[in-house]
């Protein structure tokens, strides 16, 4: 496995590591299948963070539209920035199926000509 050094903060990992296709194809039967679990999950994590940074930064909107009134808010930034520090949802949802985290489960295929 090749590994990819990226700086994501002090909570985060530093190290990313590239995943076997084969151990991702094992836990499914099916690679893509197992993609499409990931990217399902990924997809769930960024909108619960999305929603989650929103309703933080909400605390600080103005519904003034004077221009005196903006101005730098350091719990803002620091929030932002923590946010941005944050992992990817891909990453963490990936960690999640490997690490037998997410459950998913397989609709049963109904013959449509019957």
């Amino acid at each position: 496995m090749s590994k990819l050094r990226r700086n994501m903060g002090a909570n985060t990992p530093s190290v990313v590591e590239t995943k076997s296709l084969k151990a991702l194809k094992a836990k499914t039967g099916n690679l893509y299948e197992s993609i499409s679990i990931i990217s399902k999950r990924a997809n769930q994590i960024s909108i619960s963070v999305r929603e989650e940074l929103h309703s933080k930064l909400e605390e600080f909107a103005s519904h003034t539209d004077s221009l005196e009134e903006i101005h730098e808010n350091k719990e803002q930034i620091e929030i932002s920035k923590a946010y941005e520090r944050m992992p990817n949802p891909a990453i963490l949802a990936t960690a999640e199926f490997i690490d037998d985290k997410i459950y998913y489960r397989k609709n049963e295929e109904t013959d449509l000509f019957r």
